[in-house]
């Protein structure tokens, strides 16, 4: 089905409004993400500004924003560069004066002709006692005095719009909505009081007071509910898509299990048990899996990851662990080996940086099936890498994957089984909103023998006490994380704050610092980071490059420089690189200057390290557009709702879509073609393809 021919005028370059040209359309794509009229549709006033308060003179209030009828009594040009040229006008009460500077002369006289009335409208200031509008927003003659005496909406600007800008193409815009088939469900609409869409979305534009800007207004809800619905619905049905595609059930006896167990120094979790017994569940039938594994670090995902691999190894399949760095794929490859090592599994790592005839040897032993586990990058998903019988993948960090990779990944093998493992713990609305086509597995507990770690604030001033209490840990044999503070926007700051730190720690303890950060070539920055983990260096200074999983045991305590600067879920993840072996650990949150909101985050860093519950202030505390960094981290970004106020509206459209697919899987019936339009409204046009495509 192509998109409906309803939709095409909300599709049209945002050129062919009023208003916006070539030279402003950059201008508006910075603003609105996008060209289309519908980009500027979608994007919300913050605020709005009451034209209808109109006193006489002699009334008049400091501050207030004024529309006034006056007779113009004289003007007064600037005496001499750098003064305002003044009009005056009166209405009978009292009077007041216009200020203009930089003025044009001609313009002022033409539009503010004398002895004759004209509408002002502005915001009123006193000025050594006279009341006087200075540059006036409106200026207009008596008859079109209704085109100015009304609620105007304030919208988020970008530098070179105006508000009058933004508000002309979108008051251009307001009268191509079309009225659309209705998808919602009409008792559902009912009780919530929603308007239809078309009159949502013209509300949206036209506050008239200051609930009308409210989350809460219905027809600010009625939006968010479509969005989540369109989310929700263009999940489900590539989740059905990926699990109508037939799985294999996978049974086994177990034995290389209880080879791996037994060389444990510990026993499971109940979270990792229950983690298991799900995914097993889930390999045992024969439809495929798609499970996310959300662990905090340290909370043992990859003993977890282990257990299901040995489910399709045991059945004669390999199975992939793919890790968005090489660092990593690295690190995984030392965690594997002594359990590869106890069954007498074979085990291969492939990165990008092989090359030529090793590479070639690597390829030929994973497509003649030869090695049962294989670790790499996102390297092992390009065309050239042919599996024997890939039973399973495992994604680490998938944060850095969207949907439609998993779906590639998976056509690696046939009926492919997908683990997903995020040591980023999201917050169940998020979870939905990102992984609603995965069934979700947590491990909430920390494996036995893990002290908590002991986080103190600290103000700048006391960095040299801290340095000198590190001496002490150093001789002791304690290794030392010092990240330095996050910069505006700006990796070279970054870098120079980086720097700074380490000239002033090599002073101090010589050839025992070194210095990580994101300009450094791959093999640079493994190279400081073996130096590191060997112990050859004792503090590594650092960018916030630390990669997410970087495993270092001995490392047992944590700087971070101007922490108000990070966001919680960034501060747990840099807490989380400390804290790994069986020594006390310790984080120093060094502060400079604190907001409100700053001080509440660290005071949450200081008293938990429950990731779950971290995520869950971090939504609270910073709404749903910048949590975890989303911009940068592969989550959806709503435009019209809010997760931290609409979380209800979220799981309300989850359970429609369950039942929508219940009775309608194609969507055949009236509302599954409704329910059409609003996936292409939302751009999520990927969904309808899946679904044709059977």
């Amino acid at each position: 089905m192509p998109r409906p021919f309803d939709l095409d005028p909300l599709f049209r370059n945002v050129t062919t409004l009023p208003g916006v040209g070539p030279k402003s359309l950059p201008l508006f794509e910075k603003l609105t993400g996008g060209e289309k009229i519908i980009d500027l549709l979608w994007h919300a006033p913050v605020d709005f500004v009451d034209r209808r308060f109109s006193p006489d003179l002699k009334d008049i209030l400091n501050g207030k924003i004024v529309t006034i009828e006056i007779r113009i009594e004289n003007h007064k040009p600037a005496a001499r560069k750098g003064l305002p040229y003044r009009v005056r006008g009166t209405d009978g009460t009292g009077g007041i004066d216009l200020v203009f500077f930089n003025a044009n002369k001609q313009w002022l006289e033409k539009n503010l002709p004398l002895h004759q009335v004209r509408v002002v409208s502005g915001k009123a200031e006193f000025y050594q006692g006279t009341p006087q509008i200075v540059h006036p927003d409106f200026i207009a003659k008596p008859e079109e005095r209704h085109t100015i005496e009304s609620v105007e909406p304030v919208y988020p600007l970008t530098a070179g719009l105006t508000n009058k800008a933004v508000r002309k193409a979108i008051t251009g815009a307001l009268p191509v909505i079309p009225h659309l088939p209705e998808w919602l469900d009409e008792t559902h609409k009912k009780q919530n009081h929603f308007p239809s869409f078309d009159t949502a979305l013209k509300a949206l534009h036209g506050p008239k007071s200051a609930k009308d800007i409210e989350a809460d207004n219905p027809a600010r809800m009625r939006l968010a509910y479509d969005e989540f619905l369109a989310n929700q619905l263009a999940l489900a049905l590539m989740r059905l898509k990926a699990r109508k595609k037939n799985g294999r059930a996978w049974t086994n006896n177990e034995t290389l299990r209880q080879k791996v167990l037994e060389t444990l120094p510990f026993d499971l979790t109940g979270a990792q048990e229950k983690a298991i017994g799900e995914i097993d569940e889930d390999m045992h039938s024969d439809l495929r899996m798609l499970r996310l594994l959300q662990g905090d670090v340290g909370s043992g995902k990859t003993i977890v990851a282990m257990m299901a691999m040995l489910n399709v190894i045991e059945c004669g399949a390999q199975a992939a662990i793919m890790a968005p760095t090489e660092i990593l794929a690295r690190q995984h490859e030392q965690s594997f080996a002594p359990w590869a090592e106890a069954t007498g599994l074979k085990m291969i790592t492939l990165t990008g940086r092989d090359k030529g005839k090793v590479r070639e040897e690597i390829l030929d032993q994973i497509k003649n099936g030869e090695v049962h586990i294989v670790i790499g990058t996102h390297s092992l998903f390009q065309s050239g890498v042919e599996f024997f019988d890939l039973g399973l993948a495992v994604i680490d960090e998938q944060h850095r994957f969207g949907v439609h990779q998993r779906l590639e990944l998976s056509s690696k093998g046939k009926g492919t089984d997908v683990l997903v493992m995020t040591a980023t713990p999201i917050p169940r609305t998020l979870t939905l909103t990102a992984y609603g086509d995965m069934e979700v597995s947590r491990l909430d507990e920390k494996p036995p023998g893990r002290e908590p770690v002991d986080t103190r604030l600290f103000s700048k001033e006391k960095v040299e006490d801290i340095m000198t209490a590190i001496r002490g840990q150093i001789d002791k044999g304690a290794r030392i994380y010092w990240v330095c503070p996050l910069v505006e926007e700006s990796e070279k700051l970054d870098l120079e704050a980086a720097e700074e730190r380490y000239d002033v720690l090599k002073d101090h303890f010589g050839t025992d610092v070194g210095l990580v950060h994101g300009r450094m070539k791959p093999a640079e920055k493994d190279s400081v980071m073996k130096d590191f983990a060997d112990g050859n260096i004792k503090i590594l200074v650092s960018t916030t490059v630390i990669e997410v999983g970087v495993n270092v045991p001995e490392a047992t305590i944590m700087v971070i420089e101007q922490a108000e600067r990070f966001g919680l879920a960034q501060l747990h993840q840099l807490r989380g690189r400390v804290g790994r072996g069986a020594e006390k650990s310790f984080c120093f949150l060094i502060y400079g200057k604190l907001t409100d909101a700053a001080k509440e985050r660290l005071k949450i860093m200081r008293d938990t390290e429950d990731g779950f519950l971290i995520a869950e202030k971090d939504l609270e505390l910073r709404g749903g557009g910048e949590i975890l960094g989303t911009r940068q981290s592969g989550l959806p970004t709503f435009k019209l709702a809010d997760l931290a106020a609409h979380a209800e509206l979220l799981a309300a459209a989850r359970d429609d879509v369950k039942l929508i697919l219940s009775k309608d899987p194609d969507l055949q019936k009236k509302r599954g073609q409704a329910l059409k339009t609003l996936l292409y409204l939302f751009e999520q046009d990927q969904a309808i393809r899946t679904l044709e495509a059977g």
